[in-house]
């Protein structure tokens, strides 16, 4: 029997007000695997982001890590579990520098002062494994390109060790070179085992990178994939409702995908 998903969602549902956002969505995202998210503008696709990142918590349903129920209220909560987010606005401070971005508001002191020494050498150690092109460290984050701008961002969310990553739109601002960089990012995060959960409008992006697509259309689901065999045209029609599928739960398979 293969190992429970880092993250399961059951019949999750979200309303604000009397407007329904999600409507009984069903997830699942394994270790070492990348599944997109896919749908169109207000599909549900952020909000569910803001579900399982904390920053709205569900209204009902069953969310489980690694097999076991948990409550996700806050974002202190993802956090503990291991999940962390990079919003597709980076949330950086382009005055900073890197070292000063990655550890603003968890700046390490020694003695009750700074520890600059410390932080720069932890942030070039991480920055080493996720890249070939380290950016200079005291530089302004506002003089790097947006793949690096990128590349940081995703480094910081690397800090605490997560082991679900959830990227939206990571590369909605990049050129080519650039959206190929931070792809192979993905790809090596994959390979250390991390879980990572791809929102995407990029068809390109998704086929050379995710293992599974799950559509949301109008806050519910509307299909589950295996991008391997799935053609781009299947998952097309899913996203614009030209395929209505009903919401169900994966199946077996899609489950050990």
């Amino acid at each position: 029997m293969s190992a429970a998903p880092l993250l399961a969602l059951n019949g999750v549902c979200k309303r604000y007000g009397a407007v329904e956002v999600l409507i009984d969505i069903e997830l699942e995202i394994r270790a070492g695997q990348v599944v997109a998210l896919l749908g169109d503008n207000g599909a549900g696709k952020s909000t569910l982001v803001k579900v399982i990142s904390g920053v709205a918590p569900a209204d009902k349903g069953d969310i489980r890590w690694e097999g076991r129920p948990v409550h996700i209220r806050r974002a202190n909560d993802a956090r503990d579990l291991g999940i962390a987010t990079v919003y597709q606005d980076l949330a950086l401070c382009g005055n900073l520098d890197v070292v000063g971005n990655l550890f603003l508001g968890r700046e390490i002191r020694r003695f009750g002062f700074l520890d600059e020494m410390e932080m720069e050498r932890r942030t070039l150690h991480l920055l080493e494994r996720l890249t070939r092109g380290v950016p200079e460290l005291r530089a302004p984050v506002v003089s790097l390109s947006s793949g690096q701008r990128q590349t940081v961002a995703i480094a910081r969310s690397l800090l605490g060790d997560p082991r679900l990553l959830l990227l939206d739109e990571p590369t909605a601002a990049l050129g080519l070179r650039q959206t190929t960089e931070v792809l192979d990012l993905i790809d090596e995060l994959r390979d250390r085992g991390l879980g990572v959960l791809l929102i995407s409008h990029n068809m390109g992006d998704v086929k050379a990178l995710a293992d599974r697509a799950v559509v949301l259309r109008l806050g519910r689901n509307n299909g589950f994939f295996d991008v391997n065999t799935a053609s781009q045209e299947q998952i097309i029609s899913s996203i614009t409702g030209a395929t209505e599928n009903a919401p169900r739960r994966p199946t077996h398979q899609e489950a050990a995908w």
